[in-house]
């Protein structure tokens, strides 16, 4: 469908402003532009995060005695917090450049955002780009202890981001844009799968799938620089080497500095089962990824048109993931009755899986499920769900098929990390995301329907936001 030629109007005007350098864009002549007390503000800022050379990154398994530490820095990592504002309702999100954020981290910055900056904790959401040249803030059994002092440090310059981000909001507009990144990534489980282009209301998890699109948000601000966030799916992980930097995301957003004149943050999607790269290399070769990522994410930039960016909402709820408790108790009963055949494989190697049945064996069996928290966020005419899982493919096209909003993110990593949440089919297979996982985070198995409920759960919980 055509765009209205207001929204050609404001797309030309835009990257007008982005060539010439100009530091503003007149507000309130696109589609959703509200004057007065209902209109979007919008701010931001960056703060430099990048760690103390020794600390472990996190994403990859080292036995102990040969942890995986930084060694060298290859790009900064930095906190990046957008604030947003219409009325009195206010929002922040934080993306931290870091392999993953535990519930403790999240909490704290939340907690701190609400006391220093008056933003309800409940309306702030706390993500992270996922890269694996990054120490991770949650416990992973030998892949990257949390370094607690650095921790701090960021937990600190994370609430200054947010409370700088607030003090830099301006009048703004909204405008979206989507691409496709044809070779940016592939599904890393499968020999086949098929991409967004056929998903439909027949798709099923029986499939494996790949979201492709790339969808660009620029927000142009009266008398400001404008600003742009991308969000797409693919795991951050092309590095493995003890060089600490945001891998993939770090040299897109260099290309769009340079190129397109504006500073981008990046929202991770839906890659449980994803990696950068068309597939020929499993982990995804950093120059290709790159080659294929950043002209999607400069087409969507160019293609952006302004949509409805009022009312602000957000929503936060509790889910409970349900527990595979059968499983687990056989995964103790199998270790109990032969610990030497519990050497490799699922479970990784025989320190490994000591250690596991270690801190495992006096699990409480009456928890059943394990509480999550899902987060909606509307603006206007777009909806962002935050989730704290790695999440299949599948599950979360079919949360953007199903909102019933025009534009739909699906954000992962979000206020806490709780591992993969893949199909019933990577049960069947024994799959790594399925079964090894859970034994790195010290969460007992989900139960294989579990990424269905809580696709059906954000389902419902956008169908509120609306």
């Amino acid at each position: 469908m055509a765009a209205p030629a207001t929204q050609g109007l404001a797309r030309r005007q835009f990257l007008a402003h982005v060539t010439s350098g100009l530091a503003g864009l007149a507000i309130g002549s696109v589609a959703g532009g509200a004057a007065g007390p209902a209109a979007l503000r919008a701010g931001e800022a960056v703060v430099d995060i990048t760690p103390p050379l020794g600390i472990e990154l996190g994403g990859f398994h080292r036995r102990p005695g040969n942890e995986r530490r930084v060694r060298a820095i290859r790009q900064r990592t930095v906190a990046r917090a957008l604030v947003l504002q219409q009325g009195e309702n206010r929002a922040a999100i934080c993306s931290l450049e870091v392999a993953c954020v535990g519930r403790q981290l999240a909490d704290g910055i939340r907690a701190q955002v609400a006391q220093k900056a008056g933003i309800p904790a409940e309306h702030v959401r706390v993500t992270c780009t996922h890269t694996h040249s990054m120490p991770a803030f949650c416990f992973a059994r030998q892949w990257g202890a949390i370094p607690e002092q650095y921790m701090a440090t960021v937990q600190q310059r994370a609430v200054e981001a947010v409370c700088r981000a607030q003090e830099d909001l301006a009048p703004a507009e909204l405008l979206v844009g989507t691409s496709r990144a044809v070779g940016g990534n592939h599904n890393r489980t499968a020999r086949t799968w098929l991409t967004d282009e056929k998903f439909g209301p027949d798709a099923t998890d029986a499939t494996r799938w790949l979201d492709t699109t790339v969808h660009a948000l620029l927000f142009p601000r009266a008398g400001k620089p404008a600003l742009c966030w991308y969000h797409f799916s693919a795991h951050a992980v092309c590095y493995a080497d003890e060089q600490a930097g945001p891998d993939w995301p770090g040299e897109v957003a260099e290309r769009v500095r340079q190129n397109e004149k504006l500073d981008p943050g990046f929202l991770q999607g839906h890659c449980g089962d994803v990696n950068p790269g068309d597939g020929k290399d499993w982990r995804g070769e950093i120059r290709q990824s790159v080659a294929a990522i950043y002209p999607a994410v400069k087409e969507a930039i160019a293609k952006a048109a302004a949509v409805a960016c009022v009312p602000l909402r957000s929503l936060r709820e509790e889910f409970r993931l349900p527990y595979d408790l059968d499983r687990f108790r056989s995964w103790l009963e199998r270790y109990r009755g032969d610990p030497k055949a519990c050497a490799s494989g699922e479970w990784v190697d025989a320190g490994f899986a000591e250690d596991w049945y270690r801190g495992n064996a006096g699990r409480d069996l009456k928890q059943t499920h394990l509480p999550i928290s899902l987060s909606a966020l509307r603006l206007g005419d777009l909806a962002m769900l935050f989730h704290p899982a790695e999440l299949y493919s599948f599950y979360g096209l079919a949360i953007r098929r199903d909102s019933p909003f025009l534009h739909t993110l699906v954000v992962g990593y979000t206020d806490d990390m709780v591992g993969y949440l893949p199909d019933p089919k990577a049960y069947e297979a024994g799959e790594y995301a399925a079964l090894t996982v859970p034994k790195i985070l010290d969460y007992p198995p989900f139960a294989p329907t579990a990424a269905r409920q809580m696709t059906a759960a954000a389902v419902k919980l956008l169908a509120r936001l609306r």
